[in-house]
């Protein structure tokens, strides 16, 4: 159905809700430097935008003859200023620990004013100690943090619901891993189309959230279902929570009315 307010609108009501946003849309194609423009002139300068890195990089060219692309995509990303928390570089489940070196030369070459993370989905990343050790290894000497994407609640049991089937063929299924390298951690956590196993699912996370705060750290948490419907007060939810373990935790803006979460 159509969105009910003008793509202009749409991302200064959703930071009305939240104070984050994952950039996916970037993975697909790199915008127009004006789009991004109109994103930084909607949003108050401590928004933070975690933007991924376009597919020719990460996933058809696989950090390899990047730069004219990359070049492109940060000059493109510059009106975020300081709303651009970290650079996001997703990886492919094929990328695995005989690449470390690629990816260690790739993440060298990047300039030293963005922040950066990186997700992998490879099980070995997961369920190999030495591969962990080695890719927090690679991660911690430039400063990047590991995304962790957490899908346990999700495969606990069979999908319900078309869009939890076809969830359930596409997201990584990789044991949770909850450590964090900078004092930005960034997770995403994927619940059910339920939302009470999706909020059994995050409780984890609330106290992890909880302790990092605790520990001076800024974490980012970004809470998706299957089909994304509820994403936003779920969101204030986790946070509402958060905030009964740490009352000191700022209360998130109150919220404008928004329709459907498909922003820009």
């Amino acid at each position: 159905m159509p969105h009910p307010l003008p793509p202009a609108e749409r991302l200064r009501a959703y930071a009305s809700w939240c104070d984050a946003v994952e950039g996916n849309t970037t993975f697909y194609a790199t915008p127009s430097r004006s789009t991004v423009e109109s994103w930084a002139e909607q949003t108050a300068p401590d928004f933070r935008f975690v933007v991924k890195l376009p597919k020719t990089i990460t996933h058809e060219r696989r950090l390899a003859n990047f730069d004219e692309d990359l070049r492109t995509f940060l000059h493109v990303m510059e009106p975020l200023g300081p709303r651009a928390h970290a650079l996001w570089v997703q990886l492919p489940g094929s990328f695995g620990p005989a690449d470390l070196g690629t990816l260690a030369g790739f993440l060298r070459r990047l300039p030293s004013a963005h922040r950066y993370a990186v997700e992998v989905r490879h099980r070995a990343f997961f369920e190999d100690a030495r591969c962990v050790y080695d890719l927090e290894r690679v991660l911690a000497g430039v400063g990047a943090e590991w995304v962790p994407f957490d899908t346990t609640m999700f495969f606990q049991g069979r999908p319900t619901s078309d869009a939890e089937r076809d969830a359930w063929t596409k997201k990584p299924r990789v044991p949770r891993r909850s450590v964090a390298l900078t004092d930005r951690p960034i997770v995403r956590y994927l619940g059910r189309d339920d939302t009470e196993r999706t909020v059994e699912g995050w409780q984890f996370w609330v106290a992890k959230t909880a302790e990092w705060l605790r520990e001076g750290r800024s974490p980012t948490i970004f809470i998706h279902t299957p089909d994304n419907s509820e994403a936003l007060p779920l969101a204030r939810r986790f946070h509402d929570e958060v905030r009964e373990q740490l009352p000191s935790l700022a209360p998130l803006p109150e919220p404008e009315p928004i329709g459907p979460p498909t922003l820009f």
